[in-house]
């Protein structure tokens, strides 16, 4: 495995397979901006996070910001903090400088953006180097692994303790996150997995907040990269929280940051993206085709009507395109009462009793 990774790398950073620090360099460098350590459980949760990835193979890490308690956890668990990521007016990190500051201080040919409460755990880097072999067979080479994305969906997990890291872990997570049977719906993406090559102008998003992990999903399918869900061959677990750390305790996609994303995004349509949009399955060691399902039926025929009424208003076509809009409304109308029903009540005619 780790002679293919290092092979792996070289060819994805287009640099000679054959010199000095070859071994040196690992497969794949994981990039985050995690959250302030104040809050006991959010603090907990991304040490439960970071510690899981310092333990995979092959894997270097670094942790972006400046937020309190950060440095220290970061020499805690032995990975590189880098503070000055640029940031919004209101301080928050903005994905642009995280990506900026990734691609120059990592030594792999493969980064990833991750989200500060994923458990990963080692089928993560298998997926990624069967990916990447799999891509390498059907001889795309260099070109075509310079474009793709790995991606899939998450098994959210209550969790109220330290896990314990001991032999065993993997297994004993694995069983527990099941027991729960959360496996999120394809909406929300917690990582994006690429060549370096990749993604190289990013706009200048704001972390935390909705919007920018649909975009990433909608440039890859308009640059024509394979977007590869490993939901069949990984488990990554997000540790469920609370949102007090947002103003108002209001989740992430009720920010008025997340309009700003949607604008930088290009509109609606383009954070409409989601898992649901991939080009590719890895499943049984196999790259394959997504099978048709009720929900990417529904989405093909989203496209489809928004290529139909492209030359409408933006929110005349997202009327028009979403189908979860169609059964709101007629939902509507079937609860409705009509006006006549409100205005009339049944008649009751009254009989008269006959005298005996």
């Amino acid at each position: 495995m780790r002679l293919f990774s290092t092979r792996l790398s070289k060819i994805l950073m287009n640099a000679p397979l054959a010199t000095d620090n070859c071994l040196l360099m690992p497969l794949l460098t994981l990039f985050s901006a995690p959250k302030p350590f104040t809050n006991p459980h959010i603090a907990m949760i991304q040490r439960n996070a970071i510690k899981s990835w310092t333990l995979l193979p092959d894997v270097e890490v670094i942790l972006l910001g400046e937020e309190t308690g950060l440095a220290e956890a970061a020499k805690e668990l032995g990975v590189k903090h880098i503070p000055n990521v640029a940031r919004n007016e209101s301080g928050t990190p903005l994905i642009s400088s995280m990506f900026q500051l990734a691609r120059e201080n990592s030594n792999s040919g493969l980064l990833c953006i991750i989200n500060a409460d994923m458990v990963l755990m080692p089928d993560f880097v298998e997926a990624t180097l069967e990916s990447s072999r799999l891509l390498l067979d059907n001889r795309q080479q260099a070109v075509g692994l310079q474009r793709f994305v790995l991606l899939s969906q998450r098994w959210d997990y209550d969790i109220t303790s330290p896990i314990d890291f001991a032999a065993g872990w993997q297994s004993r997570l694995r069983e527990s996150v099941r027991k729960q049977n959360q496996l999120h719906r394809p909406a929300g993406s917690d990582f994006f997995l690429f060549p370096k090559s990749c993604y190289q102008d990013i706009p200048n998003f704001i972390i935390g907040r909705a919007g920018w992990d649909n975009w990433m999903i909608y440039k890859a399918r308009k640059e024509n990269w394979a977007v590869i869900d490993c939901t069949p061959s990984v488990m990554i677990v997000h540790q469920n929280h609370d949102y007090s750390h947002l103003p108002d305790g209001k989740p992430h996609y009720e920010h008025p940051d997340t309009n700003e994303n949607i604008r930088l995004a290009g509109g609606q349509a383009n954070i409409r993206y989601t898992i649901l949009d991939s080009t590719h399955q890895l499943a049984d060691g196999k790259l394959i085709r997504p099978k048709m399902t009720s929900m990417r039926f529904s989405r093909r025929f989203e496209l489809f009507l928004r290529s139909i009424f492209f030359f409408l208003p933006e929110r005349m076509i997202e009327n028009i395109a979403r189908p979860k809009r169609w059964k709101k409304r007629i939902q509507k109308i079937v609860n409705r009462k009509s006006p006549h029903e409100k205005r009339s009540k049944p008649c009751q005619v009254r009989q008269r009793r006959r005298p005996p």
